[in-house]
């Protein structure tokens, strides 16, 4: 079992108990970092949003079978109050749980079924090269997300494509995709963007980051890039847990070069994965 199975197996046969991040990615033998990546390239899902929508789930079928105390369903699901729960309950679900029991129906709730996990991979992944990447200062478009709503993310690279000239100090013709700042909730910035030589005179509307130099696993990506999902869950959930190696803090990025067509979205490109012993 990858990473990503095993966490989903643990979550699924301890869902009443109480759970945190730090147990889950002991569990699959990974580091937190490690393991927040990992289920989301699997499953599209941050661990503990998956925890909490799993846990609501469940939580709504039992009021629909009259289930007659709230409290110890919101203790159950691992909120403190029952005023905590009904929050959580109303913002996922747009009803209250005194509605639900009351409707005594579930067939229009946006229930979270538990994941089968879907173990496509790469079956021969081309290894990596290794390369230390000397420091770059990257500026581009960016926004925040989760690993819910990534689907965003290629018409970031559109709006990116509109203003890509306005980007003073530009190195280059080489573009980058950059996750950064991510956080145990699977929130995280992407930034498409160039390389630039300083960021003195870059106007407030763009992002930036700085990428440090560190030693990289990079992986090339030679089919369309709509599959790049699956080269990234092989990366993350087959190749790092057998690798030896350990996913280090820092930016991971896509480079793309004079290859990569963005109009069609062939060509190929790089996926620079930060690695330490």
């Amino acid at each position: 079992m990858n990473p990503a199975q095993k966490a989903l197996w643990y979550i699924e046969s301890h869902l009443p108990s109480e759970l945190t991040l730090e147990e889950i990615a002991d569990v699959a033998g990974v580091s937190r970092f490690h393991m927040v990546r990992a289920f989301a390239a699997a499953t599209g899902f941050s661990v503990m949003r998956y925890v909490r929508a799993r846990r609501l789930t469940e939580a709504a079928r039992s009021l629909a079978a009259g289930a007659p105390d709230i409290l110890s369903l919101a203790l159950e699901a691992d909120y403190g109050s029952h005023e905590a729960f009904t929050r959580a309950f109303r913002d996922h679900f747009g009803l209250t749980p005194e509605s639900v029991r009351s409707l005594k129906c579930i067939d229009d709730l946006k229930l979270q079924e538990p994941i089968q996990m879907n173990s496509s991979v790469i079956e021969n992944l081309k290894p990596p090269r290794f390369e230390t990447s000397r420091p770059l200062l990257v500026a581009g478009v960016g926004d925040r997300y989760n690993h819910e709503n990534g689907a965003g993310i290629p018409s970031q690279w559109q709006r990116f494509h509109q203003v890509v000239e306005d980007i003073p100090h530009r190195v280059g013709k080489v573009a980058y995709g950059v996750c950064c700042n991510g956080d145990d909730a699977g929130n995280f910035d992407y930034i498409a963007g160039v390389e630039v030589s300083d960021f003195s005179d870059l106007p407030r509307p763009f992002f930036r980051v700085r990428i440090p130099e560190q030693r990289y696993a990079v992986f090339a990506h030679r089919e369309h890039i709509s599959t790049i999902r699956q080269t990234i869950n092989t990366i993350w959930n087959q190749w790092l847990p057998a690798s030896g190696f350990k996913l280090a803090d820092a930016p991971v990025f896509e480079r793309y070069d004079e290859n990569f067509d963005p109009v069609s979205g062939n060509g190929g490109f790089e996926i620079w994965v930060p690695v330490k012993d």
